[in-house]
């Protein structure tokens, strides 16, 4: 390599001027349809699970203490942020933040939790009627997330006409 090549390619890249971006002194502003980190807003949610029920992560975990309340925990170090949680929230209570500056030293810090009072009626005592048939096929009953250590445990329950409820294989997924 010659001494001219080397000035050539000094000189191209000093007409290229600058090329980083001034990010921490001046951040650009996030794209619309930017997802962040969701935001739980305990007012309006009803403890439908859905978002639990829906999350390809396994970010939000369930767990009923008794049949009145349900505490509904996301663990933000699982989280995708793919949104799927807020899209299927009938209540609109997950929204998608324009959050992505969340490094912390501890990932407890991204966990949220929830304690949700279920209000059922008193007649069937069931917190509410499923719309359609497809619906009743999915998981019903209380759910026995682990909350200690962040794991969704799969408790199906089989009813069988002459036998009382039984439980169906283990099944442990993480």
């Amino acid at each position: 390599m010659s001494v001219r090549s080397k000035l050539e390619e000094a000189v191209i890249c000093l007409k290229a001027g600058r090329v980083t971006l001034p990010y921490p002194a001046q951040p650009r502003p996030v794209p619309e349809n930017f997802r962040g980190r969701p935001i739980f807003d305990a007012a309006k949610c009803i403890g439908c699970a859905g978002c639990a029920n829906n999350c390809t992560a396994r970010a939000v975990l369930v767990s009923d203490v008794c049949q009145e309340i349900r505490i509904l925990k996301y663990v933000g170090s699982r989280c995708t942020y793919c949104g799927r949680c807020a899209e299927v929230c009938p209540e609109k209570a997950i929204t998608m933040s324009h959050e992505f500056e969340i490094a912390t030293g501890s990932a407890l810090d991204l966990d949220q939790r929830l304690e949700i009072f279920m209000s059922t009626c008193q007649r069937c005592g069931r917190c509410f009627v499923e719309p359609s048939p497809l619906e009743q096929l999915k998981m019903k009953g209380y759910r026995f997330d682990d909350l200690q250590n962040d794991r969704w445990i799969f408790r199906s329950r089989a009813f069988l006409e002459n036998d009382t409820v039984v439980d169906d294989i283990a099944i442990e997924l993480d």
